[in-house]
């Protein structure tokens, strides 16, 4: 049964899909399900989320692993690794 999760795309990931969010009905378990299921949904070559690529992934504002199980409802953002300095 599918969920509805609500997604937002942070820095270049942003950029190169042009949209900074949207909400999605999804049959994916994980956050990594999740993120092959956006890939193949716009199969763009050079897709920002394709396998890898250094992404970071957080469900309700904490940073997860791929393996994450995925909440009915969650708010998951996708976005670059950053650096400081």
């Amino acid at each position: 049964m599918p969920v509805q999760v609500h997604i937002k795309y942070f820095a270049s990931i942003r950029e190169a899909l042009g949209r900074s969010s949207e909400t999605w009905d999804t049959d994916a378990l994980t956050l990594g399900e999740l993120r092959r299921a956006l890939v193949a949904r716009d199969a763009t070559p050079a897709h920002p989320l394709a396998s890898g690529r250094a992404v970071r992934i957080a469900m309700n504002q904490v940073m997860c692993e791929e393996d994450a199980a995925l909440a009915p409802g969650s708010e998951v953002a996708f976005f670059p690794p950053v650096t400081g300095g």
